[in-house]
């Protein structure tokens, strides 16, 4: 059994690529966790879309042994957490497992805004934080100017931050130390009644479902009957353990110590991220607080291409709901597409994370629709309706108003690229709150409709940026706009997974920009396809996309012109025909492509 002092719960936060899987794989290979021969890049990113993309998605937590300096031997419990503004949910779950953070910031690139964010969520949970300047070894690297950063922007003091390179492994002794001295121990009574956090879970197709705990009073011990605290649900303890990174078994796990149980848990519903896990026969008194439920931000619907993999996906989606909290799911239908979800996500990257995360890991093939925001409908009797989906909208003559969702964006960038950036923001209706100067960067708060961000908001900012600016954001509040339904219809027929709701002053050029990728994007036919916007019964944009045509005239040698002429007008008969009676097909690649709309 390991003395509480000599225990440090510690996570590593960080704006997106300033190293923090680098630095975990660091301190994994210096404490010998895991032999030269294991060790691999992103070693605790075993997604391979993590690896892939080279962004960590989901938390992971690895146990270290260190031998400190001062002779005495310590248990380092390490949680990598993710960087990017979509698994912030993630990020926030993590530390309040732990009592104190390193926040690693890239010594060329100084802070950014999502190290702002991260820092921020680091404070609310009380942590201690420990600054480490990272990519020391960089030519660009100017380690003077980020601490001065640091101090007038975060307001933490940088006289003792480590100077590391995580790829090359200077400075990683420091960091240890550092951890050892500068970070907290744990507190928590070994004689109390059992109180656990249950930090995450996730399904194992091999074990079931593996609960990762974090014990804050007691000792959770194997063989004991356990009590959910949200739930009521009770299940005996058949397996537990650490992950170093390879998962070791043990019989117990102390008090302030983090670790995994298994207890033959079937149902998805009952490991609720944030639920205490107490002793069923001596209970304690009184719950932790747990977690707020995150808030969906963006919704699309997903819908299986063929109709026999529906209850496949429905499966499919619960597995990953339990790996992902952050994850909702609800039953829709539509006309053109069949049955399918409704799902709610925390940005466009989760989005996309979770639909190549189905095909990948469940062989699914899914349509998605437009994503779109949660909007306040105030109807003319009083009721207020929550739209998920723009299909959903009443009949306009009801509707008194309509609210949609602002956000609070920071953005971070050098200064040639602000005038390109306040041009976007004010297109996007933005309104500017704030401009302040660090050094050479600016840093502009702006208050901007949550619907402007979802579509392409990031990939501009990043071009016109050249990728130099950051950018986090959090829902601030509902406020009243004008807000049109567009209909989108291909050869007459409403398309509903294509409709969209937008700002009226803004509805007519997205709808043409709609009909103009379409017409890129559907194949031709036999037939004329017109592909239309509309607003109510008003077309708003139209584009035509012509026939293939054989010519029927080719084996016309001279002779007289109606014998062309009557060729051409039976083509032309058979043509009609066909439009009024033929079907369009438009690939599953068209729907995803239409929606990624740019200005180029």
């Amino acid at each position: 059994m390991t003395d509480l002092t000599h225990i440090r719960n510690f996570s590593i936060v960080a704006h997106i690529d300033h190293g923090k899987s680098t630095l975990a794989d660091r301190l994994i290979q210096k404490c010998g966790a895991v032999s030269d021969r294991e060790m691999k890049e992103q070693l605790l990113d075993n997604m391979d879309i993590e690896r892939e993309r080279g962004i960590t998605i989901k938390a992971q937590t690895v146990r270290l042994n260190y031998h400190a300096q001062n002779g005495q031997n310590y248990v380092l419990n390490l949680i990598d957490t993710p960087g990017h503004v979509d698994f912030g949910y993630e990020v926030s779950r993590s530390l309040a497992a732990c009592e104190g953070s390193l926040l690693v910031v890239d010594a060329s690139q100084g802070v950014e805004a999502q190290t702002l964010a991260n820092v921020y969520k680091a404070l609310d949970a009380n942590h201690e934080i420990v600054p480490v300047i990272n990519k020391i070894d960089l030519p660009a690297a100017d380690a003077d100017r980020v601490k001065l950063q640091i101090e007038d922007v975060i307001g933490i003091d940088t006289d003792n931050a480590p100077l590391i390179s995580a790829k090359t492994g200077i400075g990683i002794d420091d960091v240890l130390e550092t951890i050892v001295n500068r970070l907290p121990s744990p507190t928590g009574e070994r004689e109390n009644p059992l109180k656990a956090m249950l930090v995450d879970s996730w399904y194992d197709p091999y074990l079931g479902i593996i609960v990762l705990v974090r014990v804050i009073d007691g000792v959770l011990k194997k063989g004991t009957n356990i009590k959910m605290m949200a739930t009521n649900a009770v299940y005996k303890v058949e397996r537990l353990g650490y992950f170093t990174p390879k998962m070791i078994d043990t019989n117990e796990i102390n008090t302030g110590e983090l670790g995994f149980i298994i207890c033959g848990i079937k149902s998805i519903g009952e490991t609720r991220v944030g639920d205490t896990i107490t002793d069923e026969k001596r209970p304690t008194a009184q719950p932790l607080a747990g977690f707020k439920p995150s808030l969906s931000v963006v919704f699309c619907s997903l819908f299986p291409v063929d109709m026999s993999d529906y209850e496949n996906l429905k499966e499919s989606l619960g597995k990953l709901q339990l790996n992902d909290a952050s994850f909702q799911f609800t039953p829709d239908k539509s006309m053109a597409l069949g049955q399918g979800f409704r799902c709610g996500f925390l940005g466009l990257l989760h989005m996309e994370i979770i639909q190549e995360r189905l095909s990948r890991e469940f062989n699914l093939d899914l349509i998605t629709t437009a994503p779109s925001v949660a909007y306040e409908v105030h109807l003319t009797n009083g009721e207020t309706l929550t739209m998920h989906n723009p299909a959903d909208m009443p009949d306009p003559s009801s509707i008194q108003f309509i609210e949609e969702p602002w956000v609070k964006a920071t953005i971070m960038t050098p200064d040639e690229y602000l005038g390109g950036i306040l041009q976007l923001c004010t297109e996007r209706r933005g309104v500017q709150k704030d401009l302040t100067y660090v050094g050479n960067r600016a840093m502009i708060v702006y208050h901007l409709p949550l619907n402007e961000i979802v579509f392409d908001f990031y990939d501009r900012l990043k071009s016109i940026s050249r990728g130099y600016a950051s950018f986090d954001y959090e829902v601030s509040d509902y406020d009243r706009s004008d807000l049109v339904r567009v209909n989108i219809m291909v050869n007459g027929e409403q398309v509903d997974a294509l409709a969209f709701l937008a700002h009226r002053s803004q509805a007519e050029r997205r709808g043409r920009q709609i009909c103009e990728r379409l017409k890129t994007l559907i194949p031709r036919h036999q037939f004329k396809i017109p592909i239309q916007a509309s607003i109510g019964g008003k077309i708003i944009a139209r584009e035509d996309i012509s026939a293939f045509r054989k010519d029927v005239t080719a084996k016309c040698y001279g002779g007289d012109i109606t014998r062309k002429r009557k060729l051409l007008e039976k083509q032309k008969e058979g043509k009609k025909k066909m439009r009024q009676f033929g079907n369009v097909e438009i690939p599953q690649s068209a729907f995803i492509q239409a929606l990624k709309i740019g200005d180029e």
